[in-house]
């Protein structure tokens, strides 16, 4: 019996699962945070953000994404983190439908569905904001991941997690920033339209924090895919004896 065949007949292992778990959680968590605008103190002032970074409340949560995706390209192949990266997409206009199906629905409390509505009724704008930048951005990271990877092969892990990673949040933050705050709420007229300034402060203090968690999480993107490979390895070893 093949490897193939045997991983076939065993299905999904617990690091797919995992992996793809961790995927769509921080996906969906991006979704219902990113209208909540954080602003962090610097010691140093920078360009056009100053001495405050300001960032939406999803971009830890979003960064996650990418060191869940990356994983599962390098241990599965470009077409099976594609498969994710475009399933997941879908699942987007899964949480706008329930979103929204439950703004319409009727209220006991009436202060509390409008309270309701204007937290997640503006989640609306970063869904859309979000699938936009998501498709383009996800399917870029897989796809420059695995070009790399071909010229590599398994050695430079680093190299192929930063490049992807820096290049396809930095195409993200501009697409997000953009549609989420202040093209979909010109349109639909729900939350805040920002100007250009705050536009500029929103996409700068995300993406420095994108890059920051790229360079970071390289180690654990490392991490993870030795105790995988390792893991499933030893399983493979333990199968061709039985």
């Amino acid at each position: 019996m093949t490897r193939s065949e045997r991983a076939s007949r065993r299905g999904p292992t617990v690091a797919q699962v995992a992996l793809i778990g961790l995927f769509v959680t921080a996906l969906v968590t991006a979704q219902v945070t990113a209208s909540k605008i954080l602003a962090f103190s610097l010691p140093i002032s920078l360009p056009v953000t100053g001495s405050e970074l300001v960032l939406p409340g999803a971009a830890l949560a979003y960064a996650l994404t990418f060191v869940a995706s990356d994983c599962y390209t390098e241990l599965y192949g470009r077409r099976a983190g594609q498969v994710v990266v475009n399933v997941a997409f879908v699942m987007n206009f899964v949480v706008l439908a329930l979103v929204w199906s439950t703004i319409t629905a009727p209220a006991v409390d009436p202060d509390a569905a409008s309270q309701f509505e204007n937290v997640l009724g503006a989640s609306t704008n970063i869904v859309l904001g979000s699938l936009l930048a998501y498709i383009v951005s996800q399917n870029w990271d897989v796809i420059v991941f695995h070009r790399i990877r071909s010229y590599t092969g398994r050695d430079r892990l680093w190299v192929r997690n930063i490049a992807s990673t820096a290049s396809s949040q930095a195409i993200d933050t501009v697409i997000f920033v953009v549609v989420a705050f202040s093209l979909a709420p010109a349109v639909f007229g729900v939350g805040p339209v920002l100007g250009l300034a705050d536009l500029a402060a929103l996409m700068i203090g995300q993406y420095l924090l994108k890059l920051a968690i790229a360079v970071l999480d390289t180690p654990i993107v490392y991490a993870i895919v030795s105790l995988v490979r390792s893991r499933e390895r030893h399983s493979d070893d333990r199968s061709s004896t039985v």
